[in-house]
């Protein structure tokens, strides 16, 4: 298993823990809640008996007594009102907005669109409970869930948050440090690896310019394209000194440049592959040509890896010149991505290769968006048919608008 499969499992994993763990907390609080919905029930059902009782018994002033205490115990908010809407009695309400006493300035003031707002919210939580009221009306008893009730039944669902912000913002701060390790571990490397180099490529280009005066063998195509490959080191050990540093970008034509690695790179490949150099020859753009030559080449092995046996790798260059953006798309006959695997291919770790590193396109991706500030991604793809990389760059010219005059 590839170092991009763990740690998609490992996600999968995490997260069906986070599943797991926020429906249980949802499930128990959600437990509680009914549980308090009962009782809470079972405390309007008494209120609502009690108050029938008091209606019963309205001219027995001890026995109206002892039921006003026990309504009066009761902490759910409450209204009474009769068949025509209006608000006879009620319990539980903010007394800083209920009292009646306009005599005393006490800082309480009483505020009626307070009744309608609680009475609305009252009918829209349960069903009002109907009872025979004075002179044989009928009356309507209402009432609603107590604030610790509605504080529990969203706590779960705050709390979800909550801890879910904390562990976004902690992956984030946790991710962007390793990555910043990460980064410089790989700078590290890739200099050490160009300081490496740099001794046996100085030593073979002695011996090939001894090999060509001792024999002369000046114009010997062995010798020639041995000179080829010691330039290619080169190249490459310029690629990782620039690893970490801001390369220069210049101006170019994008044709010339891909012309010449194609070039170089076809004689080193199966001659079953044919390769193709389309579109616009005069566009412009700003490169680094050592860089960019290592974008087309892991987009060309990459190609040339998924085609089996005999195929054709053709590139397309085109420009937009609305936008001032030069599309240049790299087509093979290959294997084909899979349209799940379309932005998965570009993540480090992610190979279909048994020896492969996964860290072909990973790097290609970085070179192009953050030295290039350009796009790569699939353009398109069917299995068993070919794959089409599209990369966007900036053009270096810039065109005025034309006026008819």
């Amino acid at each position: 298993m590839n170092p991009y499969e763990k740690k998609r499992r490992w996600k999968f994993f995490l997260l069906f823990f986070a599943i797991v763990i926020g429906t249980a907390s949802v499930l128990y609080s959600d437990f509680f809640v009914k549980k308090m919905e009962r009782e809470e029930r079972m405390q309007f059902q008494l209120y609502v008996k009690v108050t029938e009782k008091a209606l019963a018994m309205y001219d027995d002033e001890n026995t109206t007594d002892l039921i006003d205490i026990i309504r009066t115990n009761t902490k759910l908010p409450i209204m009474i009102i009769n068949s025509e809407g209006t608000i006879l009695s009620y319990n539980g309400l903010d007394s800083t907005k209920t009292n009646y006493d306009f005599q005393k300035n006490d800082g309480k003031t009483y505020d009626p669109d307070y009744f309608l707002r609680e009475l609305n919210i009252m009918k829209k939580q349960h069903p009002p409970t109907p009872i025979i009221g004075l002179d044989e009306t009928r009356w309507y008893i209402y009432y609603k869930d107590s604030p610790t009730l509605t504080q529990l039944r969203y706590f779960p669902y705050i709390q979800l948050a909550v801890i879910g912000l904390f562990l976004l913002t902690a992956y984030v701060a946790f991710s962007s440090a390793r990555k910043a390790e990460q980064d410089q571990v790989w700078v590290g490397m890739a200099k050490e690896t160009a300081h490496q180099l740099g001794t046996p490529i100085s030593s073979l280009m002695a011996w090939v310019e001894l090999m060509k005066s001792r024999f002369n063998a000046e114009d010997d195509p062995l010798i020639a394209e041995m000179e080829n490959d010691i330039k290619r080191l080169e190249v490459i050990t310029d690629r990782f000194s620039k690893i970490g540093s801001k390369p220069i970008v210049e101006d170019h034509v994008v044709y010339t440049v891909i012309y010449n690695f194609v070039a170089y790179f076809k004689l080193r490949t199966s001659d079953k592959i044919i390769f193709k150099i389309t579109g616009d020859d005069q566009v412009r753009a700003l490169l680094n040509v050592p860089l960019f030559d290592w974008v087309i080449e892991n987009l060309l092995k990459n190609a040339a890896n998924a085609i089996e046996n005999e195929g054709t790798i053709t590139i397309n260059i085109i420009e937009n010149l609305a936008k001032e953006e030069v599309f240049i798309d790299v087509t093979d006959t290959g294997r084909g991505i899979a349209r799940s695997k379309f932005d998965a291919v570009f993540q480090p770790g992610y190979t279909t290769r048994k020896r492969g590193w996964g860290l072909g396109l990973s790097l290609t991706k970085r070179i192009i968006e953050n030295y290039h500030n350009g796009q790569i991604f699939v353009k398109e793809s069917e299995l068993e048919k070919g794959t089409t990389f599209r990369i966007i760059l900036k053009s270096s010219i810039t065109y005025e608008p034309t006026s008819n005059t």
